[in-house]
């Protein structure tokens, strides 16, 4: 499995609170004590409160041990997981590559870990469930017209989906409505329809939420839960400009029960597939 360089930074992060908190310490108070014990370094409340936010996105080995000391954490096995851990914070993943088309690549890197997608799609067909054809066609449609830069999008695209041909591959449940499906261009309605059906399997399930079930509580908009086998569950919102995560709990507790509810109201897997193979048949 690919590390998450952002999974393991949110690790780190609420780690380090932890510690803070148990010792019962003012970002003010860390920062002082930090630089008592290595003046020469850059040392502040405010340096802290990046580390605690994940806006600090490597962190020098030299300041962890700094923070550690001021933490109390002697033990050297203890000591030498933080270096790990921090040192696998700030790796890049292959997505690095292609931060020009993909920016920070968060969303992607936070993917590649998990192990339970459930996706709500009002308007597109997930990215992981795309065909080149339909991806070429909707980042057209996005308004991007520079051909190395759609070319690019589209490799990036393609390379997502190999997280599904892995042996520990997510478990994925992907609700689309129906309006997705009808916004397929003609040219690649047959061959996205196509890979729809034959991607449906036992850790794979797509459920296509008719217009005929009504309105339901996800029509402000699509959003992933994302689940980790070590780490706290992430709704994801895709918005047009950059994503939105949210990690709170009643943030999460809201979207769990909002997808439960659309879940309740779209086909099942099976029923989804003849809905899918009855509109291949009605394909250009």
């Amino acid at each position: 499995m690919a590390a998450s360089p952002t999974l393991r930074r949110r690790r780190l992060a609420r780690q380090l609170l932890k510690l803070r908190a148990n010792k019962g310490m003012t970002v003010d108070a860390v920062g002082k004590e930090a630089k008592k014990r290595s003046p020469s370094r850059p040392w502040s409340a405010a340096k802290v409160t990046r580390i605690e936010n994940r806006q600090l996105q490597h962190l020098r080995e030299v300041d962890l041990l700094t923070l550690l000391d001021v933490y109390g954490v002697d033990g050297t096995e203890e000591r030498a997981a933080y270096v790990k851990l921090a040192k696998e914070a700030s790796q890049s993943g292959w997505w690095f590559g292609y931060r020009d088309v993909l920016g920070s690549g968060a969303y992607i890197d936070l993917e590649t870990e998990a192990i339970r997608l459930r996706t709500y799609e009002a308007l597109y067909v997930p990215g992981l469930l795309q065909t080149p054809g339909y991806a070429e066609a909707i980042i057209r449609g996005s308004g991007v017209t520079d051909e190395h830069e759609i070319a690019r999008r589209v490799e990036a695209r393609m390379m997502r989906r190999q997280i599904m041909e892995r042996p520990d591959s997510p478990q994925l449940t992907a609700l689309i409505d129906e309006a997705a499906l009808r916004k397929i261009p003609d040219a690649v309605l047959a061959d996205q329809l196509r890979h729809l059906i034959a991607m449906q399997r036992s850790n794979l399930r797509i459920r296509v939420v008719l217009d005929s079930s009504g309105p339901h509580p996800a029509m402000n908009g699509s959003f992933v839960l994302m689940e980790f086998p070590h780490d706290p569950p992430v709704v994801y919102l895709e918005q047009s400009v950059s994503g939105l995560f949210l990690e709170e709990e009643r943030d999460l507790t809201h979207y769990e029960q909002v997808f439960t509810a659309v879940e309740g109201a779209a086909l099942s897997a099976a029923d989804s597939v003849a809905f899918l193979e009855e509109n291949l048949n009605r394909s250009p």
